[in-house]
Parts: structure tokens; sequence; C-alpha cells
């Protein structure tokens, strides 16, 4: 008799032997379906999780910005919201231990989406600098320049230097960190399907300029597909090739080259393009609106990873914090006196201020001041990234900073999330390290300059 598998028994001669049945096409074809059905299923149901988690993330960002809004709250709403989501985590971990694993496990997908896509979000500020900077002076460009290249030395030194000192006095020995997953690579549906997408919506955009409403809607698809193509295009280069051409300026330079395009096809120039994909209007958003709409979500993901990385934290806390806390205390009051010495303009001087500290939380600090250039602030930020990402391995080798807990602290505090990607390729075991001290020091300028008696005294030195 057949079995399910399509395997028989017969007896021959006496001796039972076992023969292959071939199934029939009908029952091929049927469990063809059955596995195609299971798979498509599970790709669903997979999709669906990543959605719910992450709407949800941003629903919680939202909802708080805008009860911060109208309650006139100035402190980061995104960053109450990480402390609540942490703390939620931590009581949970005292009281329902299973509890805290599904909560983390359901929220996973979100976090590895944000994770994946981390840098895209930084790029808007990028895409439009030659805007931000239309109206700042050569002569101001190069001191903004000589401040983040100086600084950015001066700041992995001291975060360095401080975290090898404490080090040598507490003396705890370091042990193997949780291990930290990594997002999966872009494929070639991914990147195809994204190829697809800017064609027809670039054709559709060059023959009906206002086919969605308004001309920023009508750019935003093909201007958000040729950023994020860009991106994909640079995540693929070899090692020696992102060290010159880092995937974000890959990023920035095809969205540039797009809006260039587009401009002249269009007439409209390039300038209008830009300012198509960054409006700053949530009623008529671009392209970079979108991206840089995750950055609130960003902040809250930091509670997710923080926790997994609690024990390194109560173990390593004498190092991590101390050196944050110098750090980003050092990095404001320096850019602010380095402005001041060289004579820049006090509101270009507050607005590169936050230079070390991660996009989205360093835009919520130059909110507290008046007249800041927010667009010059972000790409402030990013540049001090790439400047960290491109020569710290190099210059922490020069300064003898060997330690892995050293290198993570001191990269995470000086070159926030693109340093710390750089470094994490080549030296995983100072990952958790970057990771946690990418989020603190963030989080300690931010609240270090939400003390009105703080910001008085930047502004003081910053002349």
């Amino acid at each position: 008799m057949k079995s399910k598998l399509g395997f028989g028994h017969m007896g021959y001669h006496g001796m039972n032997r076992e023969i292959l049945i071939p199934l029939n096409s009908t029952d091929i074809i049927d469990g063809a379906r059955a596995t195609l059905w299971c798979r498509s299923a599970l790709i669903v149901v997979k999709f669906l999780h990543l959605v719910t988690s992450l709407v949800l993330i941003l629903a919680l960002d939202k909802l708080l910005e805008k009860a911060f809004v109208a309650a006139s709250i100035k402190f980061p709403s995104a960053l109450f919201g990480m402390f609540c989501v942490f703390s939620l985590l931590m009581i949970l971990d005292c009281i329902a231990p299973s509890a805290v694993t599904g909560f983390m496990n359901f929220f996973e997908p979100a976090t590895m989406f944000i994770h994946r896509w981390l840098p895209l979000f930084y790029v808007p500020s990028l895409v439009v600098l030659p805007l931000a900077v239309k109206d700042v002076p050569e002569s101001s460009g190069l001191k903004i320049c000589l401040i983040l290249v100086c600084g950015w030395l001066a700041s992995l030194s001291v975060a360095g230097y401080t975290a090898m000192a404490v080090r040598r006095i507490v003396k705890t020995e370091m042990i193997p960190a949780e291990p930290m997953p990594k997002p999966s690579p872009f494929t070639l549906v991914e990147l195809w399907a994204w190829t697809a997408i800017f064609c027809i919506t670039f054709a559709l955009a060059f023959v009906f300029p206002t086919a969605l409403g308004t001309s920023a809607r009508t750019c935003l698809p093909f201007l958000l597909a040729a950023t994020v193509l860009g991106y994909m295009v640079g995540s693929g280069l070899p090692y020696d090739v992102k060290i010159v051409f880092h995937p974000i300026i890959c990023c920035a330079v095809s969205a540039d080259l797009a809006a260039i395009v587009y401009g002249y096809l269009s007439r409209s120039g390039m300038d209008a393009v830009l300012g198509n994909y960054l409006t700053n209007v949530s009623s008529n958003p671009g392209a970079g609106d979108i991206l840089m709409g995750f950055l609130g979500s960003v902040i809250i993901s930091f509670a997710f990873s923080m926790f997994k990385q609690k024990k390194l934290v109560k173990r390593h806390a004498a190092e991590i914090f101390t050196s944050v806390m110098v750090a980003a205390i050092f990095s404001l009051y320096s850019t602010a006196f380095m402005g001041r010495l060289i004579g820049l303009e006090p509101t270009l001087t507050i607005s590169i201020i936050p230079r070390c500290i991660t996009v989205a939380l360093a835009l919520s600090i130059v909110s507290f001041f008046e007249g800041a250039n927010t667009s010059l602030t972000a790409a402030v930020v990013v540049l001090t990234g790439l400047i960290g990402a491109n020569f710290v391995q190099a210059v922490m080798d020069k300064l003898r900073l060997h330690d892995p807990i050293v290198r993570g602290i001191a990269t995470a505090s000086s070159a926030h999330g693109l340093g710390t990607a750089a470094l994490s390729a080549k030296e995983p075991e100072a990952l958790p390290f970057c990771a946690i001290a990418y989020a603190l020091t963030g989080i300690c300028g931010t609240l270090i300059c939400s003390v009105p008696v703080v910001r008085q005294s930047l502004l003081m030195v910053a002349g």
C-alpha cells in the first residue's frame, strides 16, 4: 500500500524490499501549491508583523510630539518616549520576564527595519545642503570645516583617553556582550523594484507635474526612489571604495542627480526640486520629510538596544557614563569656544554646537536656541559622521587606543551612528559599546542643553 510520502513495501521471493512508487502528477501539483501557499502566507504574516510594530512606534512618536507641542514643552518628545519604553521594559523584566521577552520579540522587526535603513534617515540634510549653505559666506564655510575636523579629533581624543583612564581605575574585565543581529543585505528584487518605481514615477512627474496635487507630492516618489537606490548601490560597493565614497554620500549624490535631471528637463531648476525634496510642511511633504519623519522613531528604538545590553551597561557603567558625559560636555563647549576663537558668527556657531550628536537629537538641541539654521545643523552632524567613518580606525591606532571598550565609546561619542557603522564592520567586538555610547551621548547632550543655565552659558561662550 502506498504511504503518504510515496513509498511502499511489497513482498518478493519471501523478502520485503523497499521500492519507490512515484507520486502522480496531481499529488505533485497539490504539494507544490500547498508549499507555495504556506510560503506566501508566511511572507504576508511577517510583513504584517513588521508594519504593525513599526506603525505602533511611529504612532507613539507622533502622539507624544503633538502632546508636547500642545503643552508647549520644549523637551524632545521622542526622548521622553524612549525613557518610557525603557522603564516599561525594566519593570516587566522584574515582574514578568516572559512578558518582556514577548514584548521585545514583537517589536524586533521594527527595530531591525530602523537599523537597516538608519543612514537613509540622515540623508535629506545632505541632499539639500546646496540650499542650506547658500546664504553662508565662503569664509564662514571654511571656518565651519575647520571646527568639524579639529573638533572631531579633539572629541575622539577626550572620549578615548577618559575611557582609558577610568578603565585603568576600575579594572573591570571585559566579558562577551549579547549578540547583536545584523540587518539582511539588499536583494536584486528590491533593487529592481525601486528602479521600476523611479522610472515610472519620474515619467509621470515629467508628463504631469502636479499629478498628485502639488509638485512636492508628485516629485516625492521618484526622489525617494532615487535616494533609496543610491543607498542600496552604495551599500553594495567594496569596502575599499566605501572608505572614499561612503554609502550616504552615494545616496545624496543619487538624489541630487535626480533633482538636477528633473530640474533641467522640466525647466524648473535644481533649487525648486530640492525645495520640494524637503518642504518642512506636514500637509505637503517631500521625500526628505518622509525620511526625516523616522528620526523620532530612531530615538525610541534606543530603548530596545539599551535594554538588550543592560548587563553590559551595568558592568561597565563607570567607563561608559563617565566617558559619555565628559565627551558630551566637551564637544558642546569646545565647539562654542572654537567658533568664538576663529570669529564665526554666533548664530552659525550655535547651529553646529551638537556636531557629535545624532541628527534626531541634534535638531532637538538647536530648537532650544533662536535663529539656528537647522538644515546646517543636520548637514554638519552628517559630515562629522563621515569624517569619523573614514578616519576613526587609523586615528585611534595612532593615539594607541586599542581596548575595544575604549574604541567603541570614543567612536560613538565623536562620530555617532556613521562612525559606529564603520568601526563595527571591521571590529564587531566594539559594536555593543558603540551602540550604547551612540545613544547615551545624544541623551546626555540633550539633557544638558535642556537646562536654561547651560544654554545661557553656551551663548555667552559662543559670543
